[in-house]
């Protein structure tokens, strides 16, 4: 036997060893979830609350232990006095609690992702295994003192070597979901995933260095750290579209947690969903953060004294709605600092006991409570009474209010006068017409400032008694079974009898537009408006954020271009860290120079420095003598791409992005020609693919934001620059376009064009 293979054999034997363990865990779980599933509903009250929440603790607990099955084991840190400790994705410790596996999250395991030759502490190397399945296939060591014998062994064994696990991912071809980076998370990306949770972290960083990789991980460390922290409060994940969360959503599971609430911006108000699309221009006009301003006067505007006052009889008597009365009720109201439907019912309230006090001072007697109880009845269900309440406080909803402001342009140029008159009738439209995503922001801002629909309130009302009497059934069965460590609190036994109906913390976090999350994920970042902004800090008032994105990649014209500016603003001056990730990991080194130059000379920020390979030939330019070449050509070229990336497993994706005029017709194009070319049955598993999982996807640039392909064909970029809102937009577009491949990027254009525009 080879010394090598004598290592992985060794290897080989510590992974059997954690992975023995992890079944036996499991079986250990299922056994114990099985034994409370079998009692059923017998019992006592006390004894079906304890059963309840131990099954969902072992669901949890073997939901996790699942989620972790793939490449458990994936390091190694040896010390100066001989110790060997095991890096894996969580930690495991025999029966007697002598470790196993170190959680890739712990203090202990630090020097795996930071310690350097000239900063190692007691380690000595630093060990990559690779696995396929359980099997160990791979092993890569990094001497970290060159005086150790550990240099001689491994250059002996043939195991020696620096960066080889992180080329090998970056190689393969792309699946559709984004795989961690757990086993290759370099010493720059730890130490952002690292980072205090008490703080707003934001990290800038150019196409493929990593930036969505380590908020994910950051959010995985934090779960891990600050578990007590975050496990009631949760922890938000706003992505830029929902196909880039279902690209991520098997991170976090894979990195042994489950339960966090991933949205985009357009559905992160419960039960609203926007799919429609303003024009940039609007977007930005209704992102500007004046608009917290216009919806505010929208909702007082409605708080207003009638021209006509009516007078009511009330058992023979005239009880008149006077102007005074309503200022003090309005008045009285203000005071109460409650959004506007709750505060209606002070209002109200208000306003019945002035018209009640306005019938009894023509009596001359003094009424009892139960003729005053009565009068105020009558007031309450006069119509001409109800009709003046709604009129002086409008009772109104979200959505209502957000359709008035965009369909009464005259009453939107009073409400923001700084609109010009252009501006105003770009953000006019019909009454009645669907939400856009630029809307949802400010349908946030008007539902923080209206409070609950009054038509909802009783029901809130209700249910938040029940939980009520909910917990303190809880606590008394807590108290009568002897628990009192605060181990299992009151509110988790009501959350787990509850888990079928109201779901686990991250499902009632998505439930309640209300809920504040522990920390906040921010993907992106650099696409969202002041209003967009706004949103999201009111979803985290403690302001722990993990904001990531790239100044170069801005297309929202109403987006960031600096985060000093931005971040100063939203968080204050000294209150936010900035990082940066300069290594590019995804693209090929040519691929990285052209799309950097081009960037540059369009006069684009440019963080990153260097690509970590190189790839002869990954570049080509292609032009063509008309439209109708163009068509051909990009036709034939995807289907070339196709056969040599495309793998009927399902790996393989390539993206052909044409500017929107064009796109249909490329995309008609692309199509027959893999009809021709593809066997029938490989055509027909190509074109049944959902549009968010297709391997060979016909689309804009807007659509590949935060994702990567196999290979990329840019088609007509001058078009895609004369079509964009703005040239320094339009550059933005193409250095996106041009940095989603991983292995290959084509440039196809006709001569035009290519005079439009130098790339």
């Amino acid at each position: 036997m080879s010394e090598y293979s004598a290592q992985i054999h060794e290897e080989q034997r510590a992974v059997d060893r954690a992975y023995d363990r992890l079944d036996a865990m499991r079986t250990q779980v299922k056994a114990r979830l099985d034994t409370v599933r079998a009692a059923g509903s017998h019992g006592s009250p006390t004894m079906r609350t304890e059963r309840d929440s131990f099954a969902t603790m072992y669901e949890d607990r073997l939901t996790q232990m699942r989620a972790v099955e793939d490449r458990l084991v994936f390091g190694r840190l040896d010390d100066v006095d001989g110790n060997r400790r095991y890096i894996g994705r969580i930690g495991l410790s025999n029966e007697n609690h002598e470790p196993i596996l170190t959680d890739w999250r712990a203090e202990a395991a630090r020097p795996f992702y930071e310690a350097t030759p000239s900063h190692h502490g007691d380690i000595v190397m630093r060990r990559h295994l690779t696995l396929r399945f359980r099997e160990v296939v791979g092993i890569e060591d990094e001497v970290l003192d060159v005086d150790s014998s550990q240099v001689d062994d491994a250059s002996r064994s043939g195991t020696l070597t620096g960066e080889g696990a992180l080329l090998a991912s970056l190689s393969s071809r792309r699946t559709g979901k984004m795989t961690d980076i757990v086993a290759t998370i370099q010493a720059e990306q730890d130490r952002i995933i690292r980072s205090d949770l008490n703080q707003a972290v934001v990290v800038q960083g150019g196409p493929g260095t990593g930036k969505t990789a380590v908020a994910l991980h950051r959010a995985a460390y934090l779960l891990y750290t600050h578990r007590r922290t975050l496990e009631r409060s949760g922890v938000l994940i706003v992505g830029p579209s929902s196909t880039f969360l279902r690209y991520i959503d098997q991170v976090l599971p894979s990195l042994g947690e489950t339960g966090v609430v991933s949205r985009t911006i357009g559905d992160l108000i419960p039960g609203v969903s926007a799919t429609a699309e303003d024009t940039p221009q609007a977007a930005m006009l209704k992102g500007d953060r004046r608009m917290a301003r216009v919806v505010a006067d929208a909702v007082a505007a409605r708080v207003r004294v009638p021209a006509d006052l009516p007078t009511v009889r009330v058992n023979g008597f005239p009880v008149p709605m006077l102007a005074v009365d309503i200022e003090q009720a309005q008045a009285d109201a203000r005071r109460s600092h409650q959004p506007h439907n709750k505060a209606r019912e002070t209002f109200v309230r208000s306003m019945l006991a002035a018209l009640r006090n306005r019938y009894a001072e023509q009596l001359d007697y003094t009424p009892d409570e139960a003729e005053l109880s009565r009068v105020t009845e009558m007031l309450r269900l006069d119509d001409k009474v109800r009709k003046t309440l709604n009129l002086a406080w409008l009772p109104m909803t979200g959505p209502w209010l957000i359709d008035q402001l965009w369909s009464r342009p005259v009453k939107l140029r009073a409400l923001a006068p700084w609109l010009t008159d252009e501006q105003v009738a770009l953000l006019t439209r019909p009454k009645g017409s669907p939400l856009t995503r630029s809307d949802i922001p400010l349908l946030d801002e008007a539902m923080e400032l209206l409070g609950p629909d009054p038509k909802a309130s009783g029901r809130d009302g209700a249910k938040d008694a029940a939980r009520a009497e909910e917990e303190q059934f809880a606590r008394d069965t807590l108290a009568q079974a002897g628990i009192g460590s605060g181990i299992v609190t009151a509110q988790m036994l009501v959350d787990n009898i509850n888990a079928p109906e109201e779901g686990l913390t991250a499902q009632r976090a998505a439930a309640d537009r209300e809920w504040t999350y522990g920390h906040v994920v921010v993907d992106e970042a650099q696409e969202l408006t002041a209003m967009d902004w706004r949103m999201l800090i009111r979803r985290c008032p403690t302001r722990s954020f993990t904001i990531v994105g790239d100044v170069a990649q801005t297309s929202a014209m109403g987006g960031t271009r600096s985060w000093r500016r931005t971040m100063d603003r939203l968080f204050g001056e000294g209150h936010w860290t900035l990082n940066e990730l300069t290594i590019d990991y995804r693209n090929p080194q040519e691929v990285s120079d052209l799309a950097s130059r081009f960037a540059t000379a369009e006069g684009l920020y440019i963080s990153t420095v260097k690509a970590v390979r190189a790839l002869p030939d990954s570049v080509k330019r292609v032009a063509v003598d008309d439209r109708a070449a163009l068509f051909d050509d990009v036709a034939a070229r995807a289907v070339e791409l196709t056969r040599e990336f495309v793998a009927a497993d399902g790996t393989g994706r390539i993206a052909v992005l044409a500017a929107d005029s064009i796109r249909d017709e490329v995309r008609r194009r692309v199509r027959e020609a893999l009809r021709s070319a593809l066997p029938a049955a490989e055509f027909e598993r190509l074109s049944a693919q959902s549009a968010w999982d297709e391997q060979v996807n016909v689309c804009g640039t807007q659509e590949v934001k935060g994702l990567e392909y196999d290979a990329v064909i840019v088609v007509e970029p001058g078009l895609i620059e004369q079509e964009a809102p703005s040239r320094l937009i339009a550059a933005s577009d193409l250095y996106v376009a041009m940095t989603r491949p991983t292995q290959r990027l084509l440039i196809v254009r006709t001569h035009d064009d290519e005079n439009d525009l130098t790339i």
